[in-house]
């Protein structure tokens, strides 16, 4: 009898001891702040070598703000040679370039900082152990590259995230994704 009774009364240590964390807006914002640090950089790539680039500059008026240069011509000799060349005023907003940017002649600028600002909603899935996190995002530190992004950066953006629940808790996949 004794042996019955130790084994309820440890079954039951165990299950009380295993119960799931419940995901509430509170942690999830906190581990979505913790995952982002506190501001996420927005990046916009631009090809230096390529015609389309140069005139979508053009057309955003970066050269007449006088950020870059673009060169309208150029010669058979210098085909793969940069038509968009960064100005001294540009230099705040340029990201460092990898090896494998420098090799397909990208320049990335910064757009703006993306912070997290509230989580919406939450949606529980499998039993408990997956949930769908909503989230707004703003944006500050808005740059004079933000010409070249096509969304309202003065508009909170929504997004979501998977969420996982392992043996020390909550935590998102990797790669969120974003919603449409």
């Amino acid at each position: 009898m004794k042996n019955i009774i130790a084994l309820f009364i440890s079954v039951l240590i165990l299950s009380s001891c295993g119960s799931q964390e419940k995901l509430n807006r509170e942690t999830a914002l906190k581990i979505l702040k913790e995952n982002q640090g506190n501001s996420k950089v927005s990046t916009y790539s631009i090809f230096i070598t390529d015609p389309t680039y140069a005139k979508r500059m053009i057309d955003a008026g970066l050269e007449d703000d006088g950020l870059l240069k673009v060169k309208r011509t150029q010669k058979l000799i210098e085909v793969g040679e940069p038509l968009i060349i960064f100005t001294e005023k540009s230099l705040p907003y340029l990201i460092n370039q990898t090896e494998e940017d420098k090799a397909d002649r990208i320049q990335r600028v910064k757009i703006a900082d993306e912070v997290i600002d509230q989580v919406t909603g939450i949606q529980m899935l499998e039993g408990g152990n997956r949930a769908v996190v909503e989230y707004n995002v703003s944006f500050k530190n808005i740059s004079p590259f933000s010409k070249l992004y096509k969304e309202n950066l003065n508009n909170n953006e929504a997004r979501k995230v998977d969420f996982i629940l392992y043996d020390d808790g909550w935590r998102t996949k990797i790669a969120p994704y974003y919603s449409n």
